[in-house]
C-alpha cells in the first residue's frame, strides 16, 4: 500500500526509496559514467595514448609535490593555532579562531590573487611602503613552493578543525591525575595529549592532502604563468583545446586525481589501524595549560601570522584594486575607485557574474534544504546497512575534487537527456545540478546533527492523535529544527557563491561564475577589475560568516566550525 506506515516507525514507506532515487540521479549516475567513460577510453586504446603523454607525468609530479609540501605546511601551521587555542589559557580564542578559519572560506584564486598583488616587483602596496623588490625580479610565488606554501595557508584551519575536535575530546581525568603525580607540563603533552591527538592530526593531514590534489584556482593563478600545471589545470587546458579525444583522456585524468585522493584517505586509514585511541572518563578541554610569561611570546606569534595570512593580503588586494593599473604605486594621486565602478555598473560580464552566482548558490541552498530535511528524516530514522550506505554515497561527491564532479556531469548531459531530448549543457542548469551533487553532504550534516537532538516521543504522540506526515513535519520537526536549517542554507550559500573548480569548466558564454570571473579577469590582464571583484567577495563571506556567528547559539554543537 502507497501511503503504509509500518508499526513503531513514522516514516511513511515512499521516503526512503524517494531519497535512494535522488542518490542515484546526485551520486551514482554521473560517477558511474564517469567509470564507463574511462573504462572504454581504456578499451579504445585511449589510455595508452595519454600515459604515455609526458604532461601527464609532470602534472602528476606536481600535483603529488605541492599537495604533499602543502600538507605539511598546514600541519604546522594549523596544529599550532589547535593546541595553542583549545589547550592553553590564551586571550581572545574566538577571535583568533574566526579569522584562522576565514582564509579556508575565501575562494581559491580569490587567496592566489591577494598574495600575487602582497608580493613581487609590481606590487602596489610595497611600492607604496618602499620595500618592493627591484623591477626584474621574479614572481617567487609562481613556482612549486609558492603553491605549496597558499595550500598550506588554505588548507590549515581544516587540520585545526580536525584536530581540535580530537582534543575537545581529552580525557580531563587522565591529564589532571598526571599533574597531581608530578608530571610536568610538557610531559603531559608528550605522553598523554600528544598520543591521543594522532587521530586527529592524520586525518587533518588526510583532509588536507585530498583539497590540495583537487584544488584548481591557486595552480591555475600561480602555475599555469609559469608553466607548472598540476592535474586538476591539465584537465582546464584540454577543455580548453576540444578534441575528439577530449572526453576519454578527461575521464582518464579524472581517475587519476580521484586514485591519488583515494589513496590519501586509505593512507590515513592505514595509519590509524590496529591503534586503540578510545578515551575513557569525562572529556572537554577544560584541560588547559597556563601559560604564564609565554604568554607574552605564543599571543604575538598568532596575531602576527594572521596577520601574514589574512590582513596583509587583504590589504594588498584592496591596494590592487585602488590604483589604475597594476604595477602602479598606492598613493593619494594614484588612488581610484573607477575599478569598483566599473565592477559593479559598467562591466555586464561581472553583473552577470553576480546574478548567476547569487542565483546558484541561493537554489542550491534551499533545493538542498527541502531534500536534507527529508534526507535527515529518513536516515536518522533507518538503522540498517541500507541506510548507512545511502548517506556514504551521499559523501562521496563532496569528498572528491569539484574538478572530478564537473567531468562527469559533463559525460551525462554532453548529449540531450533522453525522451525529452532537451540539452542542458552549456546552460546554467547543469551547474546547478553539478551543485546539488557536490553540496549534498555539506547541506545534510547540520539538519542530521539537529534531528539527532530531537526526542521522537513528540512527533510519536503526534501520529498516535492523527497527524499525518507533513503535519507533523511543518508543526513539530521544522520549527525544531529551525536553527541548523538556516545554518545549512548559509553554509551552502557561502561555499556555493564562491566555487569555481566545478564551474571552471561547466561555464559557457552567459553563465560565468564570480569565481570564473576572477580568474577570466586576472587572466586577460585586468588586475585591478580581478582586484576588486575580489575584495567584495572578501567582505561578502566576512558577512555571511558574521551570521553565522550570531546564529552560533541556537545551532547544535559543530554546526559553527569555528565555534566550540
Amino acid at each position: 500500500m502507497y501511503g503504509y506506515v509500518r508499526p513503531g516507525n513514522s516514516q511513511p514507506a515512499w521516503l526512503f526509496p524517494f531519497i535512494v532515487l535522488i542518490v542515484l540521479i546526485l551520486s551514482v549516475l554521473p560517477l558511474a559514467r564517469l567509470a564507463m567513460t574511462g573504462v572504454a577510453a581504456f578499451a579504445n586504446g585511449g589510455a595508452i595514448a595519454v600515459l604515455s603523454d609526458p604532461a601527464l607525468w609532470s602534472a602528476t609530479y606536481y600535483t603529488l609535490v605541492t599537495a604533499v609540501l602543502g600538507t605539511i605546511i598546514s600541519l604546522i601551521i594549523g596544529c599550532a593555532f589547535a593546541f595553542l587555542l583549545t589547550l592553553t589559557d590564551i586571550r581572545a580564542k574566538g577571535v583568533i579562531s574566526f579569522l584562522f578559519v576565514l582564509p579556508m572560506m575565501i575562494p581559491p584564486q580569490v587567496t592566489a590573487l591577494a598574495w600575487v598583488q602582497m608580493s613581487g616587483p609590481s606590487s602596489p602596496l610595497l611600492k607604496a611602503l618602499h620595500i618592493a623588490p627591484p623591477l626584474g625580479s621574479p614572481q617567487p610565488l609562481y613556482s612549486v613552493g609558492g603553491i605549496a606554501l597558499l595550500y598550506g595557508v588554505q588548507h590549515a584551519p581544516l587540520v585545526y578543525l580536525a584536530l581540535r575536535a580530537s582534543l575537545m575530546s581529552l580525557p580531563r581525568d587522565g591529564v589532571e591525575a598526571a599533574r597531581l603525580s608530578g608530571a610536568s607540563s610538557f610531559r603531559v603533552f608528550r605522553d598523554i595529549i600528544l598520543p591521543l591527538s594522532l587521530p586527529g592530526i592524520i586525518a587533518g593531514a588526510a583532509i588536507s592532502f585530498v583539497s590540495s590534489t583537487g584544488n584548481f584556482g591557486i595552480p591555475a593563478i600561480l602555475g599555469i604563468p609559469a608553466s607548472i600545471y598540476t592535474l586538476p589545470t591539465l584537465i582546464f587546458t584540454k577543455f580548453s583545446a576540444f578534441t575528439s579525444r577530449t572526453f576519454g583522456d578527461v575521464a582518464l585524468l579524472s581517475a587519476i586525481i580521484a586514485i591519488i585522493s583515494v589513496a590519501g584517505l586509505a593512507i590515513q586509514d592505514r595509519a590509524l589501524r590496529g591503534r586503540d585511541y578510545r578515551v575513557l572518563g569525562l572529556s572537554g578541554a577544560t584541560a588547559t595549560f597556563e601559560l604564564g610569561y609565554w604568554k607574552l611570546l605564543f599571543a604575538p606569534v598568532l596575531w602576527i601570522l594572521i596577520f601574514f595570512m589574512l590582513a596583509a593580503p587583504f590589504f594588498a588586494l584592496v591596494a590592487g584594486a585602488l590604483v589604475p593599473a597594476y604595477g602602479v604605486p598606492l598613493t593619494f594621486k594614484t588612488m581610484t575607485f573607477q575599478a569598483f565602478s566599473e565592477i559593479l555598473f559598467t562591466q555586464a560580464v561581472t553583473r552577470t557574474a553576480f546574478v548567476n552566482s547569487l542565483s546558484l548558490a541561493a537554489g542550491t541552498a534551499l533545493c538542498l534544504l527541502m531534500v536534507t530535511v527529508l534526507a535527515a528524516y529518513a536516515l536518522t530514522r533507518r538503522k540498517d546497512l541500507l541506510g548507512r550506505i545511502v548517506a556514504s554515497v551521499i559523501e562521496i561527491p563532496y569528498s572528491l575534487p569539484g574538478i572530478v564532479v564537473a567531468v562527469s556531469f559533463i559525460l551525462v548531459f554532453a548529449a540531450p537527456i533522453p525522451l525529452i531530448n532537451v540539452t542542458i549543457y552549456g546552460t546554467v542548469w547543469i551547474i546547478l545540478i553539478a551543485y546539488l551533487s557536490s553540496f549534498f553532504a555539506v547541506s545534510l550534516k547540520p539538519v542530521v546533527s539537529a534531528f539527532h537532538q530531537l526526542d521522537p516521543a513528540l512527533e510519536e504522540a503526534a501520529r498516535l492523535s492523527g497527524a499525518g506526515f507533513f503535519r507533523r513535519l511543518k508543526d513539530i520537526i521544522v520549527p525544531l529544527i529551525a536553527p541548523a536549517a538556516g545554518a545549512s542554507v548559509i553554509l551552502v550559500f557561502l561555499i556555493a557563491c564562491n566555487e569555481l573548480t566545478i564551474s571552471a569548466l561547466l561555464w559557457s558564454a552567459g553563465t560565468q561564475t564570480l569565481g570564473v570571473a576572477i580568474y577570466n579577469l586576472d587572466d586577460s590582464g585586468s588586475s585591478d577589475l580581478a582586484s576588486a571583484l575580489s575584495v567584495l567577495v572578501v567582505l561578502m563571506v566576512v558577512f555571511m560568516m558574521l551570521l553565522l556567528e550570531l546564529m552560533a547559539k541556537r545551532l547544535p554543537k559543530g554546526v559553527v566550525p569555528w565555534r566550540n
